[in-house]
């Protein structure tokens, strides 16, 4: 397909929602959506097989170990093959099948440029985001393009590229990697200004997860001031989407006043601090239904917070057992085996509710062999958090698909029948429906 063929944007995902050439009524209509993860951008838990392949003493952890490793033509091979196989247009007719209405798809800077000897295979990416884009016209599927990796790294973590300190807007070249990811915003917002990805492109994030608990925040203010005029600049007309950097919901009250299209994007889970993974079943429900919602609630009301907000990633989860989750060769909080370095991100004491009997046998395994309570807990939890992120502008889930982790993977969660077979049509309500005590119902909190 190229740039040049015809398009047709009366393409209608489903009942609920507008063909791609009517506006879709944001705040009113809820965005219920997921992310292509683990394509673009390749992280260890999502398709841990590339990972495994290499001898744990050379340290390949990231994308960027594993190109450098590969050096430059087995990188290309290698990882142009995972985005041929990985994602394909099949992926975004069974997510139309599945009632989704979005997709957010996350790629790193290198699609565009690489700098600085950068591993990264250039630009390669980039043919494929295109062609993902049609896809979803295919499908009448929104998209939200995410920059989930700027030049030097918004925050350190393997699903930015690279494991490691924060170069953006921090260290030696902190500047200079702010200055680059601003003249990427540039090339990305020009581009995608043309008519073409008018209907399609409605929502474009400006940096992933950027890390303000450790970065400068009013260096990270003033950049996001910076890269809204940039795009807008370029003439990109849709909403343009930052993330809260950790900071709290209620924090950014009356922050970016008088720039308009804004939309304050937080990811929630309940398996990656001590306190929530520690939660019972049915407190995780609980807090879903009764802390999650409200928050919500009170950030869309300019009153007491930003205004509109959505879910950019949220997952079913109840352990933090997935292999490679808390980085290669990293245990979990919930068996107290988080080797984790630097020491004082390790846990090495037992985190699932009650400390005691702490397995992950449960949570790894076939889903054929889930009990019957924890099947329904899972789905429960799943449409309880459907249905708290739609007290804001709605949802995306991370991710659509795995190599092997069902508790991450939308898809293999339709198949395992621990998420509603459309995400439109749910068997849950946290104003309706009382939360079982799964305890007293047999489940184990351990697994």
């Amino acid at each position: 397909m190229g740039l040049f063929d015809e398009y047709d944007d009366s393409i209608q995902a489903n009942s609920n929602v507008p063909p791609l050439n009517q506006i879709f009524d944001y705040g009113k209509t809820p965005i219920r959506g997921v992310n292509v993860g683990g394509w673009l951008i390749i992280e260890p838990f999502i398709t841990p097989s590339y990972f495994k392949a290499f001898d744990s003493k050379l340290g390949v952890v990231d994308e960027y170990t594993m190109s450098a490793e590969l050096g430059a033509r087995s990188a290309k091979d290698t990882i142009e093959k995972h985005y041929k196989e990985f994602v394909t247009e099949d992926t975004f007719k069974e997510i139309r099948d599945a009632g989704l209405d979005h997709v957010r798809i996350p790629f790193g800077y290198w699609a565009v440029k690489t700098y600085d000897n950068d591993p990264y295979v250039p630009n390669v990416s980039w043919r494929y985001l295109l062609r993902a884009i049609e896809w979803a016209r295919k499908y009448g599927l929104r998209v939200k393009l995410d920059l989930h990796s700027v030049p030097g790294g918004a925050n350190g973590w393997n699903h930015s590229g690279r494991l490691g300190p924060i170069g953006w807007l921090n260290g030696p070249n902190g500047d200079e990697n702010g200055k680059r990811s601003l003249e990427i915003h540039a090339q990305l917002a020009e581009f995608f200004s043309q008519p073409r990805y008018k209907n399609i492109i409605t929502m474009y994030g400006l940096v992933n997860e950027p890390r303000m608990t450790e970065l400068n925040v009013d260096r990270v203010l003033k950049w996001t001031s910076d890269a809204y005029t940039v795009v807008r600049d370029k003439g990109y007309k849709g909403k343009i989407i930052f993330g809260d950097g950790f900071r709290g919901l209620s924090t950014w009250k009356g922050a970016f006043s008088g720039l308009d299209g804004m939309l304050l994007d937080v990811h929630q889970y309940v398996i990656f601090n001590t306190q929530q993974i520690s939660l019972t079943h049915s407190g995780k429900i609980e807090f879903a239904c009764n802390t999650w919602g409200p928050q919500m609630i009170a950030s869309m009301d300019k009153t007491t917070g930003f205004g509109p907000t959505i879910v950019g990633e949220w997952g079913q989860a109840d352990t933090d057992c997935t292999e490679y989750l808390n980085n290669v060769g990293v245990g979990s909080r919930w068996e107290g085996t988080m080797n984790a370095t630097p020491a004082n991100g390790q846990v090495l004491t037992p985190c699932c509710p009650g400390g005691k009997d702490c397995s992950c046998k449960m949570a790894n395994g076939d889903p054929k062999d889930y009990t019957a309570e924890y099947r329904r807990f899972l789905k429960m939890f799943a449409e309880a958090q459907m249905h708290a992120f739609e007290e804001g502008w709605g949802w995306l889930y991370w991710t659509w698909d795995t190599e092997s982790s069902t508790q991450w993977s939308y898809k293999k969660s339709l198949a395992a029948g621990i998420i509603p077979d459309k995400a439109y049509s749910r068997e849950f309500n946290c104003e309706l429906d009382k939360i079982p005590d799964f305890k007293a119902l047999g489940l184990l909190e351990g697994n």
